[in-house]
């Protein structure tokens, strides 16, 4: 039983695997046409110049903050071995965006060729493609985790050295995350605004078109922004709920905490919690099957709700196995004294905090959902309030977007409150495990949405039949509730993991509370309240200054490239009548314009904006604990109120900005099928359509670049703190009152023994 965690990399290793085999899969499949073929090619190999110009940049930040980490590690409390945990972090949150993006942009263009036949083949590919992204991240997160931990056991004697070293891999992959996240989101959408506003509006052709240079880049950025972003935004989340409960699990290590695994079994339950997930993610993997006509929706809510199921039933019966059914966890001050004052804690109180978890990340995906869905009153009332222009229709969006947040913090509440009742802060850090504990099929869903996207994109561009394009729209129609219900369970977790790591810090920093009548302490609230402000400012600007550039690109081809200036003039002249009817020499101008656009160029401008503007908001993430924690005045108290006020700012700055931007979107899409308003109706090219795509243009830097990069700046910020906490850590005032107050007693008592001996 002592040695449980020999076999922990096993379940990373069978992540792996089936990586391997889902991979295997998706390749052997069919890739339609040359023409399918040739635009999948420019979509893969945009895809990979960026992860190739942004791991360049990354790779000088990690081996720096590696370096410094070294130097500065404190023998006694740590080890320079956390640089090298750090890179390995680093290295694995990489490799998960890589397998994901490599595997998404094989499962585009074979998504649209089985589209060609059935919507169940379609959807059996994109999920296929989806799953390798979900099941990268959970194993290589348990595999690198366990790996570590039985190398640290072997080295050092004391647990809490071990989880100080072990801390480093969760700052690397919150590192990589957020420079991950943040560069996608500027590069998507710099692309998207671009192809949008010059392509839809000003040029009047479709989404997707290939006469639109931007069309490439845009694609692209569905890959970088949301199968390696989302990928590596869950694989840090993953890591820290884990990291953090592993440190507040080992506080519990006392005389009164019996069990059989040496007093680790708190400890090692996040590990065996998150290995256990793995199968039943690929349990759940296997009930993800619709017919022709059948709901894509239902299919993949079938196999999560399977798979959520599967994880509480057997959790209930890992935690009753490896937990003692109760104990004291007791305040150092009456441990010696009075047993009785501690806290009691039972298994089953465990087991309810983990469920509480699993729940709460289910309960605001469906909020998230209703907020952002399409022919929900949220979005009818941003959509019919473009009749008006686009004023109305961005005052709208905002409404919609700061509601959003009642809900969801509320359900967030109630789950730390309830968490905490049952589990006190481990409790809350088991609550982070349990809501990703099953995150490899959670990921799937999530990564699903960009591959059908693609594919979408492909059949427009390859001009294929109608069907095909319908059956796509079907699968990305679902993909955008999927990845809108993928950023509110990241929003949630995001507060619960940061919640943890918070706790796990104030644990290994002696930090007992904070107590905001400290002038330091509210000044360290106000600093962290402003962070989510400046950080989401600096993603936007960065998104404004490459799209402008992106913009005066595609209205430079439009303009000097004569096919492409004639192509769009035809288009204009013949409106919406069908290809058939046009005049023979229309179509022949048409044809002519057929890989005119010079797509290289919009995919080279939005891979050199997204490398630039993504350096600074990143950079800050990472300074400003450090500034605050060793600032003459300020220290660890005043980082402790800076971790509390960029939570709570963060997490409402995230839900307001992700649910906004996700409503503002589907309010556009759903001009594709009409909007009625005021009794009459009006459909793409309309004066509200059009107010409709600007509304969207500005709630797309919200929803894919700074409302999902704050849920990492919270978390890498609480790492931050962790890994730091040895070198801040206030003496422990209290134990040495206890120590002196025992010492004294047992004075006294050898005195009167004395006296008695020797009247």
């Amino acid at each position: 039983m002592e040695k449980l965690y020999y076999y922990l990399p096993l379940f990373g290793a069978l992540g792996i695997l089936f990586v391997f085999w889902k991979s295997a899969w998706v390749s052997k499949q069919d890739e339609g046409t040359d023409k399918m073929k040739k635009i999948a090619g420019h979509i893969a190999e945009g895809a990979m110049a960026f992860l190739k110009a942004q791991y360049k940049v990354l790779a000088i930040f990690v081996i720096s903050i590696a370096i410094l980490l070294a130097l500065s590690a404190n023998s006694e409390t740590s080890s320079p071995l956390v640089a090298l945990s750090f890179i390995i972090g680093a290295f694995c949150s990489g490799l998960a965006g890589f397998i994901g993006m490599r595997v998404a942009t094989k499962a585009n263009v074979r998504t649209t060729q089985a589209a060609r036949t059935s919507l169940g083949k379609a959807l059996e590919v994109a999920f296929a493609g989806g799953s390798v992204m979900g099941m990268g991240v959970v194993g290589l997160g348990v595999l690198g985790l366990s790996s570590l931990f039985i190398i640290y056991s072997n080295m050092f004697e004391s647990i809490d050295q071990v989880l100080s070293v072990l801390t480093g891999f969760s700052f690397g992959a919150s590192s990589i995350a957020l420079f991950a996240r943040v560069g996608g989101g500027i590069y998507t959408k710099a692309a998207d605004v671009g192809a949008d506003l010059v392509g839809k509006v000003e040029a009047g052709i479709p989404e997707d078109h290939p006469l639109n240079p931007a069309t490439i880049a845009d694609n692209v950025g569905d890959n970088v922004g949301d199968v390696a972003g989302m990928g590596a935004d869950l694989f840090e989340s993953y890591v820290g709920s884990i990291v953090g409960t592993m440190v507040l699990g080992a506080a519990f290590m006392t005389t009164t905490f019996m069990d059989e695994f040496n007093g680790l079994s708190a400890v090692l339950l996040p590990l065996v919690l998150a290995g256990v997930g793995i199968i039943m993610s690929f349990l759940g993997t296997f009930f993800v099957r619709v017919r022709e006509g059948g709901n894509p929706q239902a299919a993949l809510n079938k196999g999560e709700f399977i798979s959520s199921f599967l994880m509480i039933v057997a959790s209930w019966f890992i935690i009753k196995w490896m937990l003692p059914a109760e104990w004291w966890f007791q305040d150092p001050l009456y441990s010696w004294e009075n047993p009785e004052l501690g806290n009691h804690y039972t298994s089953t109180g465990i087991f309810i905090a983990t469920v509480i978890g699993l729940v709460a990340g289910l309960l605001v995906g469906l909020v998230t959902e209703y907020y952002t869905g399409t022919h929900k009153k949220p979005v009818m009332t941003i959509a019919r309030q473009s009749a008006t222009g686009s004023a109305t229709n961005i005052i709208a969006g905002l409404g919609v977007g700061m509601m959003s947040t009642a809900i969801p913090v509320i359900l967030i509440a109630i789950s730390i409150i309830g968490a905490f009742h049952f589990g006190g802060l481990y409790g809350i850090a088991i609550a982070a495990v349990g809501m990703l504990s099953n995150l490899g099929i959670q990921l799937a869903v999530d990564a699903y949405g960009p591959i059908s996207d693609n594919a979408g994109g492909i059949a427009e561009m390859s001009e294929l039949p109608k069907d095909v394009r319908s059956r796509t729209d079907k699968l990305d129609a679902v993909g955008n509730t999927t990845a809108a219900i993928g950023k509110g369970f990241a929003i949630a977790s995001a507060a619960l993991t940061a919640l943890a790591l918070f706790g796990a810090f104030m644990t290994t920093a002696n930090l007992k509370t904070i107590d905001v009548s400290k002038a330091n302490v509210m000044a360290g609230l106000f600093l962290g309240g402003m962070l989510p402000f400046v950080f989401s400012a600096l993603a936007m600007n960065a998104v404004g200054k490459a799209a402008m550039f992106m913009i005066e690109e595609v209205r430079r081809q439009f303009a000097n490239i004569p096919e492409l200036k004639a192509a769009l003039e035809v288009m204009r002249k013949n409106g919406e009548k069908p290809m058939e009817e046009w005049t023979e020499s229309d179509r022949k101008t048409f044809q002519d314009a057929d890989g005119k656009a010079e797509y290289g160029k919009c995919v080279e401008i939005s891979t050199q904006g997204a490398i630039r503007q993504m350096v600074l908001p990143g950079l800050m993430a990472v300074i400003a604990p450090l500034i605050v924690a060793f600032t003459p005045g300020l220290g660890v108290e005043s980082l402790g109120g800076m971790l509390a006020g960029v939570t709570v700012s963060g997490v409402l700055m995230a839900i307001f900005q992700s649910n906004a931007g996700g409503a503002w979107d589907n309010a556009k899409k759903m001009f594709e099928e009409g909007v009625e308003i005021n009794g009459k109706k009006f459909f793409k090219g309309s004066e509200p359509h059009k107010a409709a795509v600007v509304g969207d243009t500005v709630g797309d830097p919200f929803k894919d670049t700074s409302g999902p990069s704050l849920n990492i700046l919270l978390k890498l910020m609480s790492v931050i703190a962790l890994v730091i906490a040895p070198m801040v850590m206030i003496e422990d005032k209290e134990s040495s009152k206890v120590e002196e107050i025992k010492t004294k007693t047992e004075v006294i008592e050898k005195v009167e023994t004395t006296r008695v001996e020797k009247p």
